[in-house]
């Protein structure tokens, strides 16, 4: 199967939709990031979403008053996206590629939120056009976020339970994991993803550990009240940007200005 089929096919049998509602540890990369975006978005900005999902974040600014633009790859995704818009949010959700963003002009947007796709190219020339048209798409010192999953934070949680079947399938010798489509997602240390956007005319505001080490202690992030999740929030939010506490956070992003 090619890359459309096989992203499609693990959409269509997962649910995505109640991913950041589930439990306490899903909620957090969803908080962290909102936090985070809501700094940097201001009054009558224009924002784009490049593999929308559902809807979680374009459904969430749409609803704040802001005009959005939301790209999803997967069909199944789109429509339920679609299903949840209402009457008084302007927002356009249509299929699209993030290599491919030739729809939209240079400049056009004031945020461009990039949240899913570089899970999900393998390639290196895929990923470059995705980052470069999520900077050409963005109006000159407009705010790009890019979302990617770290390389050890996935070893740690999802490896550690595949130490023999999974190699030489899903890692090498140095416990690098293989990006392909089969293995679903692809995955980058933290350096190497820096190393990645300095060849951009960008300049790098933050970089945020959206769940931190939340991935190794699921059982017990989800077994806290209300009350004890409030406080845990508040920690990871304290301590996100620490690069010494960052390499088994699962998911990060990374927050730049075009330049």
């Amino acid at each position: 199967m090619n890359r459309e089929e096989i992203i499609n096919n693990h959409y269509n049998n997962y649910s995505e939709d109640d991913r950041f509602t589930k439990d306490n540890y899903h909620s957090l990369e969803y908080t962290v990031s909102k936090t985070y975006f809501d700094k940097y978005i201001k009054p009558g900005d224009r924002i784009l979403e490049v593999g929308a999902g559902t809807g979680a974040y374009s459904l969430y600014y749409a609803n704040k008053g802001y005009k959005v633009n939301a790209i999803e790859f997967v069909e199944h995704n789109l429509n339920i996206l679609k299903s949840k818009i209402a009457d008084n949010m302007d927002i356009v959700a249509e299929q699209g590629d993030a290599v491919n963003l030739s729809r939209f002009e240079d400049n056009t947007f004031d945020v461009t939120l990039v949240l899913g796709p570089l899970y999900h190219l393998y390639e290196d020339n895929e990923i470059n056009k995705a980052i470069s048209e999520a900077i050409r798409v963005t109006k000159k010192n407009g705010i790009i976020a890019l979302a990617y999953i770290t390389t050890d934070g996935v070893f740690a949680s999802w490896a550690i339970d595949h130490l023999i079947d999974g190699y030489p399938k899903s890692f090498d010798d140095n416990f690098k994991l293989v990006r392909e489509p089969e293995e679903i997602f692809g995955t980058f240390y933290i350096q190497e993803f820096k190393d990645i956007m300095s060849k951009f005319n960008v300049t790098l505001l933050n970089s945020v550990a959206t769940d931190g080490i939340a991935p190794l202690m699921e059982e017990k992030i989800n077994a806290l009240s209300e009350e004890e999740f409030k406080v845990w929030e508040k920690y990871q939010l304290s301590v996100c940007e620490r690069e010494d506490l960052q390499g088994y956070s699962c998911h990060m992003l990374y927050i730049c200005k075009k330049n």
